[in-house]
């Protein structure tokens, strides 16, 4: 009798997952970008957000909570409640911080439920057309014989453009004088107005700038040059070891049912496989991060370690 009874509450339990499966998602879901519009996270969650909306029939409703480097908008998510309707823009800035803060209010690794990936992208090391440095064989000996004079723009502390910035000065033995925005948006139009003088971009929120004459690519920081961006060289080809990209994916509180994470990942991945996402993400100069979500724990992880390793020998640190 037992053994019957345990054997239907089990059978219960099964039918009442199964129930909430196919009824996720039934309300809007929330999903937080931790920068202000118009850069790389919001351009990226709102193209995914829509083609989800359209996939699993609920809205997808974009929330900008810029501050704080990027962990204003990462602990409102981390602390939210884990049913499966709060999302998080995932970005290099959290492996980042896990090391440049010396004081968080979290363990991004420990605390956040990775879902899926999006893409991973190039930074591209930029400046306006009328800077006298065309290649960064010139822009380093420009640097050297104006110390200090060089102001170099970031979307904020502790985010891959930032600290794509302070490894090239760590290797090359540049100063520049680093100026954070609460965003690529801000950033970018400093910069295109000569306000600073160089900005290491995440390629989405800067390409079209680029193409259309706006800024000038000197190199992009991967080890590979980039088909998005056809003659411009690597950082690397002149500064051996430099290597720098972005990625991005989606995360949420830890507790989220693991049937709803499934399904999430399921609709990502649908989505990032289409020709129709293919080509966005091609224009913003990525590809297609197709992951399960415990592959894009094992990125996170990764590039956690890796730009630790960055923030130690660059000596950069927040308080």
């Amino acid at each position: 009798m037992k053994r019957i009874v345990s054997l239907a509450l089990l059978a219960a339990c099964l039918a009442c997952s199964t129930a909430q499966a196919q009824d996720y998602p039934s309300k809007p879901v929330k999903w937080v970008v931790p920068y202000p519009p118009a850069g790389t996270t919001d351009i990226l969650a709102r193209i995914v957000g829509q083609a989800l909306s359209e996939e699993l029939g609920q809205q997808f409703i974009i929330e900008n909570r810029p501050g704080a480097g990027n962990n204003l908008g990462t602990e409102a998510v981390i602390h939210a409640q884990p049913d499966g309707y709060t999302m998080l823009l995932v970005n290099p800035a959290n492996g980042i911080n896990a090391t440049l803060y010396k004081k968080l209010n979290y363990n991004f690794v420990r605390d956040i439920q990775p879902v899926a990936g999006i893409t991973r992208v190039p930074n591209v090391m930029e400046v306006t057309p009328s800077f006298p440095a065309k290649t960064v064989e010139e822009f380093i000996a420009y640097g050297k014989a104006n110390p200090g004079k060089i102001n170099m723009a970031s979307s904020g502390n502790g985010t891959s453009v930032h600290m794509s910035g302070e490894m090239f000065m760590a290797i090359t033995g540049i100063k520049m004088t680093h100026v954070p925005y609460k965003g690529a948006g801000p950033a970018l139009i400093d910069l295109i107005s000569g306000q600073v003088d160089v900005l290491f971009d995440n390629m989405p929120s800067s390409i079209n700038h680029i193409k259309e004459g706006k800024l000038r690519a000197i190199a992009v920081t991967t080890d590979k040059p980039s088909p998005f961006l056809p003659g411009v060289p690597t950082v690397a080809a002149t500064v051996k070891g430099y290597e720098a990209s972005a990625w991005f994916g989606i995360g949420m509180p830890r507790g989220v049912p693991p049937e709803r994470i499934a399904i999430l990942n399921k609709a990502v991945n649908k989505v990032l496989a289409t020709e129709k996402m293919k080509a966005k993400l091609a224009e913003l100069g990525g590809e297609p991060m197709i992951v399960t979500p415990e592959q894009f724990g094992d990125v996170i992880k990764s590039e956690t370690e890796k730009w630790k390793k960055v923030v130690e020998f660059s000596g950069a640190s927040i308080d």
